[in-house]
């Protein structure tokens, strides 16, 4: 996965996107396992670390080990213990089996080298009722983001999902530059 440098920091991305905000409105809360794929320094990871509390686990993936050791400095700091974070490609990783509450691609999807393995990961990491979430860039011309061409579109990203074996549940906007797939195995 090549991650594409396209804001300067967290403080400058929270002006354009909220994941507390779209945390809540998935639906993770207290208690969940929550697999963060594509981590990077924990834009994601940290506030849903807060949300599922001690009761709750994260999990967080990304190649860029500088990334996962910022990511663990920051949860040090915050005193959260409940982050099992590990450095490696989610087309070779599986973190666990059918623990996962909530699969989480936050705008990385279209960065992996093979998506279809990784979604076919994600399947395995779920429960039977869990929720594969893919929030990502709306394949539109704009400031921000990815270069269009290796954008997926909504209907690229639905067909990726459903051939990976999981039902659609929902598709919706995430603001201005974004839309979240919701989908169960």
């Amino acid at each position: 996965m090549t991650p594409h440098k396209f804001f300067h920091d967290d403080e400058e991305r929270r002006r354009w996107q909220n994941p507390e905000a779209i945390l809540v409105d998935i639906g993770l809360r207290s208690g969940f396992t929550f697999m963060d794929i594509g981590c990077g320094d924990g834009f994601f990871a940290l506030p849903a670390a807060r949300l599922v509390s001690e009761k709750g686990k994260v999990y967080g993936l990304d190649v860029d080990d500088e990334a996962i050791g910022r990511l663990k400095e920051k949860a040090v700091k915050e005193g959260l213990r409940n982050l099992n974070l590990k450095v490696g490609e989610a087309e070779d990783t599986i973190l666990c089996e059918a623990c996962a509450d909530i699969v989480f691609f936050g705008i990385v999807l279209h960065d992996f080298k093979d998506p279809a393995r990784v979604l076919m990961n994600a399947k395995r990491m779920l429960k039977p009722a869990g929720r594969l979430i893919n929030l990502d860039w709306k394949k539109e011309s704009m400031e921000l983001g990815p270069p269009l061409r290796i954008r997926f579109s909504e209907e690229e990203a639905g067909r990726l999902i459903k051939e990976a074996s999981f039902r659609i549940e929902a598709i919706k906007e995430a603001g201005p530059y974004h839309c979240i797939i919701v989908a169960k195995p």
